[in-house]
This record gives structure tokens, sequence and C-alpha cells, in this order.
């Protein structure tokens, strides 16, 4: 009988052989803004909850409404992106939808609404629905943005009930909170969910971190073109081994990336079991992020530092200052000095970027509705 009530054989193995157990729950929160998007939102609680366990039956779906107007106008996404995080933490979420009555814009351009998968929250405005079929409108817009959420394409509606989509709601049902240290834990959740937190990196696009950090950009160019023509520059590069050129190199990108998570407060903390994995996948998420992205800066600074150096720094001159004539190599050690100090540099400029100048440069929100003319 339990088996046939769980939707398994009779030795406890689902149909298609995944598990020994029925599916578990997941929670969606709803948050809406008080008035018109709150009213929406109770009267749809039900209806969300059937299409969402029609069309996604891999998981048992739960659904909570919350009248919160979250940001104090005028607010952007990512600030109600920010909010609606913060709230679901407290109220043990898996995902969170916001039905907003303020407009957004993504690229600059309106939007009905986006998504951000990494932080697990997507934000939906009401007002760029229209007027008629509202009803209607915000209940398929609602069940699209959880599509999203768990990593859909929205312009593939392909089966819901497999690949990514099912693994993802399997991971986020799976409370199994087993004791160990937070060191131990979080191997576990690495080395169970590489697909997923790559998916989640790849969500962020770390590439184009530091076009966002204008600051940090400007003090990296800085000191590098500095350093690039400070003879005492020339000579530590040459005195400098392999070694200390490697460690050099791992502590600049280091330095700047622990700026920019502790300056702009990106790392989660949770004390309920229910989010504690999900905090961690968000964490490692943000770590790699910012690692790739301030990689990626260091290697454009290399490339940068390495023809400015031909340009700029005359062979002759650099030969009299190290004492012995010069090639490629003396050339590829003083440009991966001077981008090791240009990166140090930049971290000093990330420390004067603002927090939401650097959330924004970190977390790309994916755009998951119909832009509006």
């Amino acid at each position: 009988m339990d088996g046939e009530r769980d939707g398994t054989d009779g030795d406890g193995t689902g149909d298609d052989g995944t598990s020994a157990e029925g599916p578990g729950d997941v929670l969606l929160g709803i948050v809406a803004a008080p008035g018109t998007p709150a009213d929406l939102a109770t009267r749809l609680q039900a209806d969300v909850t059937a299409d969402l366990q029609r069309e996604l039956p891999a998981a048992r779906w739960r659904v909570e409404v919350l009248s919160d107007g979250l940001v104090t106008p005028p607010a952007d996404d990512s600030e109600v992106v920010a909010a609606a995080r913060q709230r679901m933490l407290a109220h043990d979420w898996d995902l969170t939808v916001c039905l907003t009555d303020l407009p957004l814009q993504v690229a600059r351009r309106p939007v009905v609404a986006h998504a951000s998968p990494v932080h697990g929250v997507a934000v939906v405005s009401v007002p760029a629905l229209g007027a008629v079929g509202l009803r209607a409108r915000v209940r398929q817009t609602l069940v699209a943005q959880v599509r999203t959420l768990l990593g859909a394409d929205p312009e593939d509606p392909a089966d819901a009930t497999g690949g990514r989509l099912h693994r993802r709601l399997r991971e986020l049902s799976d409370d199994d909170e087993a004791g160990g240290d937070g060191v131990s834990y979080t191997a576990r959740v690495l080395s169970g969910n590489l697909r997923l937190l790559a998916g989640m990196v790849r969500a962020n696009r770390p590439w184009r971190l530091a076009a966002g950090l204008s600051r940090a950009l400007a003090a990296a160019v800085a000191t590098g073109v500095f350093a690039l023509i400070t003879p005492d520059v020339w000579r530590l590069a040459d005195a400098f081994g392999p070694l200390r050129h490697t460690g050099v190199a791992v502590a600049s990108v280091a330095g700047i990336a622990c700026t920019l998570v502790v300056g702009a407060e990106l790392w989660e903390r949770s004390s309920s079991p229910r989010a504690r994995k999900q905090v961690v996948l968000f964490n490692l998420a943000t770590t790699a992020t910012i690692v790739i992205g301030v990689a990626t800066l260091y290697a454009a600074l290399f490339v940068l530092s390495l023809l400015a150096a031909a340009v700029l720094v005359v062979p002759a001159l650099l030969a009299g200052e190290l004492g012995h004539g010069v090639a490629l190599g003396d050339y590829l050690e003083l440009a991966l000095l001077t981008s090791s100090l240009a990166t140090v540099g930049g971290a000093l400029g990330a420390g004067l970027e603002s927090d939401e100048a650097v959330r924004q440069a970190a977390y790309s929100h994916r755009a998951g509705g119909t832009a509006q003319p």
C-alpha cells in the first residue's frame, strides 16, 4: 500500500529506478506587494500549486504567500532580488517569486519578469502584464519563472520531469542534514552538485565581472602603468624565480577576491537546516564567480602588460638595468609581476566600490519574460 501511495514499486524503487523514496517537498514562496499583487497571489495560491504539481511532478509542491513590499521606491531590480533572497532564507523556502508593482528593466529595457537562478529568486512586474486577463497572465508567468529558476530554457518547454529540472528538483527536496563539521559538509555538497554548481557559476557570467567594477579596473590599470615604467620593478621581476612569481600572482588574485566577497558582504549564513545546502551552494558559486572573474582580469592585464612592455620598455634600457642581455623570457617575467601588482591595485580600487555595484557585477539576472517595447 505504501508503495502505491508514494508512486514506488513494492521494493521501494521508483518507476524510473532513481529513488527508493517518494518525491520530497519543494517550498515556493510568493512575496507580493500589498494591494493588487497580494490579492492576486492569495487567489492564485491553489492554482499555482496545482500547475506546478502537474508540470513538475518530481517534487511535492507547497506554495506560501507573503504580503511584503520588500523595498521602498525608487528601487532597482537588484535591490528587490536581494530583499526577496533574505525573505526566502528567513522562511526556509527553496525558491521565491516576487510579485511587485514596480517597473523592471534588464539592460535598460522594460521587461515583464526576470530571474536570478543563482539566488533562487524571480521577480514579476504585475503592471507590465497589462489590465486584460491579468489573473491568467500572472498565473502563467509565475509557473514560467519557477521553471527558469530550475534551469529550464524559456525557449524550450521540453520534458519538465527529466534532465536538469528533475535533478534540480531532487536536490531542492533533499533535506538530508547528516552530521559533520562545516568543511566536510561543504565537501559533500560540492562533490554531489558539481553540475549544478557549474550551471550557477555560468549563469553569473564571471568573465564580465571586471567590466562592471570601474573603480577597481581604473586602479588596476593605473598601478600597472606605474609598475611597468619603474626600474625597481624590472629588477624584482628578474630576481623572482618561477615559484615566487606564482605565489605573488595567486596572492594578488586571492586578495582582490577576498576584498570583493568580504567588502560587499556576499557571503551568506543561515542557521536553518533546510536552507543550509542552498546557502553552501550559493557561497561556493559566489566564490567561484569572483575567483574566475578576477583570474580573467589578471589574464587580460598580463596580455596588456606584455604588449605595453614591448612598446614602452626599450631592450637596451632594460638590459642596462638588469646587467645582462634580455630575451622574451625577461619581458614575460616583467609582465607577470606588473600584472600581479596591477591586480593588487585593483583590490584597493575594489574597496572603493559600493556594495550594490559589486553585487550587480557579480550576479547576472537572467531575463525570463517578454520584453516590452
